[in-house]
């Protein structure tokens, strides 16, 4: 429903965040042409990433190389051409990449309207470990796992979970009336995009309705909780950093 009269679902708040479709507004990226790019989450609210919505025209591309940054993306409707370390991938809804920093990843050929979800930061180094490798994936593929033993909620880990790695994308699908099983306050940050469904997200004090399209930035020790409601299963992606000592 357009949003009358200055109403708005979207909050801004000190360490939480949600953006809804309706409040998309383009910006030009070095990097991306073809194509606009809605800024969704980046350090000027507080974030210490950036997630970007990247809709394609047809002939539209992308090129990611910075030697500090590393890049997640997942195609949330359409089709492109994947290139990355030398691969070259087909994707479609649910294929994904991740570029270290410095490994160039392009983004040719997609059909008009294809949707891409990033997530970019600045790569933290650990001594003595060395940068991790590309990935070219398919979500289709990767097996899910029931979250602490409830068939209601299960979660796909698309990224391998080792010391390379300071960075971790999942998707969390839960079936009508799945929830988490308690009110998580922890140290990672997160940036989060509902990929199917509805249900409502608690973030600190506050609960937001949310739907498909709905994205939400939770900053460090945020508490967070969330309930998948309405008659058919919610799904949501969403980056937190990982695999760094806590000084």
């Amino acid at each position: 429903m357009p949003e009358l009269f200055g109403h708005t679902r979207a909050r801004v708040a000190a360490r939480h965040a949600l953006i809804t479709p309706e409040n998309h507004v383009n910006s030009t990226v070095p990097g991306i042409t073809g194509a606009t790019a809605a800024v969704l989450i980046n350090p000027a609210m507080g974030a210490r990433f950036a997630q970007t919505l990247v809709t394609f025209q047809a002939g539209g591309r992308a090129r990611f190389a910075d030697p500090a940054l590393e890049t997640f993306g997942y195609v949330l409707s359409g089709e492109l051409e994947i290139t990355l370390a030398g691969r070259c991938q087909r994707g479609r809804e649910g294929a994904y990449f991740f570029a270290p920093p410095g490994q160039v990843a392009e983004l040719v050929n997609p059909e008009a309207s294809t949707q891409l979800m990033l997530f970019q930061k600045t790569y933290v180094p650990l001594a003595g470990v060395n940068a991790p490798e590309p990935v070219l994936g398919d979500a289709a593929s990767v097996a899910g796992q029931p979250f602490l033993g409830d068939p209601a909620a299960n979660l796909q880990v698309l990224l391998p979970d080792g010391p390379a790695f300071d960075f971790a994308v999942n998707v969390f699908a839960y079936q009508p009336g799945g929830h988490l099983p308690f009110v998580e306050v922890h140290v990672m940050e997160h940036g989060l995009v509902m990929l199917d469904g509805e249900g409502v997200y608690r973030l600190e004090d506050d609960w937001y309705p949310v739907r498909r399209g709905d994205v939400i930035w939770m900053a460090p020790y945020c508490a967070q909780w969330f309930v998948a409601m309405g008659k058919r299963p919610a799904r949501y992606l969403y980056c937190k950093d990982v695999n760094r000592p806590v000084l």
